[in-house]
């Protein structure tokens, strides 16, 4: 609640400050009066968005922290490229907004970009604004590496878990747990590789396999896979209690490489479209250099109109 009236309040002092240099502007008419209040209108405008936003972000695990997992799919060295590139994107929208980022585990490619990273987002609303970009990612380039320069497409998997807040208890009983330790293979130089510190935890009832590679200590790594490990456990549980609601997404959005929930093509023509809420930018390099908060409130925006329901 005190969130909220300080956001109100912050909303009114805003919306006051508009219309003093309103004012001001119509008595004057002077060039910094109007170049104030344009800045005044783009201030209210974004607190306006963000209000707007967190009414729609009222989802149980919504105000969570996130952890998002990205694999590399059809496509070979493309595909891990392309990977490489989504993990620096979405590295780069946390920290422009304001989040932490903690690399969990990374794999890397064989000649470019990763086989697989793991990263742990931690701030508010972290989980309920990025839960919309798990799917497929699909990137339409002339590939880098074709010395025809011929034009492919590469694909890669996002998958987002909200982080099991600490009072909510996922029971993981020690015998339901194998846990093998392997040499660290992450991008943390020789002295992580001089011991075997990455964990990997194998969560024997229900198959889930996790690991964590990127810390040099053992103790650390095991920390990080069963956080992992914990916020799958919880999201399995979350997905048997809504089958129905389960369902009804994966008929929407179903994780497979031929439905793609947004394409960035770079040739022939330059433009980032997302196919559930339609949203569009022709501005490629900005998006994959972090700026997705258009497309992030297009698809939440989207999942509450009538037109999805």
């Amino acid at each position: 609640m005190d969130e909220w009236l300080q956001e109100l309040t912050a909303l009114q002092e805003c919306k006051s400050s508009l219309e003093a240099w309103l004012e001001l502007a119509e008595e004057e008419g002077s060039q910094e009066a109007m170049q104030a209040v344009e800045e005044e209108v783009r201030s209210l405008e974004n607190r306006l968005n963000k209000i707007q936003l967190r009414t729609l972000l009222s989802g149980e695990q919504d105000q969570n922290n996130a952890i998002l997992e990205i694999h590399p799919g059809a496509g070979g060295t493309d595909a891990q490229d392309w990977a490489g590139m989504l993990l620096r994107m979405y590295t780069r929208w946390a920290e422009d907004s304001g989040y932490r980022v903690k690399l969990l585990d990374y794999l890397p490619g064989d000649e470019a970009g990763i086989k697989s990273a793991i990263i742990n987002i931690e701030g508010d609303y972290a989980y309920g604004l990025l839960k919309g970009e798990s799917g497929i990612h699909r990137l339409i380039r002339i590939s880098p590496f074709d010395a025809s320069g011929r034009r492919h497409t590469a694909f890669a998997s996002v998958d987002v878990y909200p982080e099991v807040n600490q009072e909510i208890h996922i029971d993981i009983r020690d015998e339901d747990l194998r846990i093998d330790v392997f040499g660290s293979s992450g991008p943390g130089g020789q002295s992580v590789n001089t011991t075997s510190s990455a964990i990997r935890i194998t969560h024997l009832p229900t198959g889930i396999v996790v690991q964590c590679q990127n810390e040099k200590s053992q103790l650390r790594n095991r920390e990080g896979a069963l956080k992992i490990l914990r916020s799958r456990l919880y999201e399995r549980e979350m997905q048997k209690m809504e089958e129905d609601k389960q369902q009804k997404y994966n008929e929407k959005s179903a994780i497979s490489w031929g439905s793609q929930i947004r394409t960035y093509t770079l040739q022939p023509h330059r433009l980032v479209k997302d196919h559930r809420s339609n949203t569009e930018s022709t501005n490629v390099d900005r998006v994959l250099d972090g700026a997705l908060d258009m497309f992030l409130r297009g698809h939440l925006l989207h999942q509450h109109s009538p037109e999805a329901h």
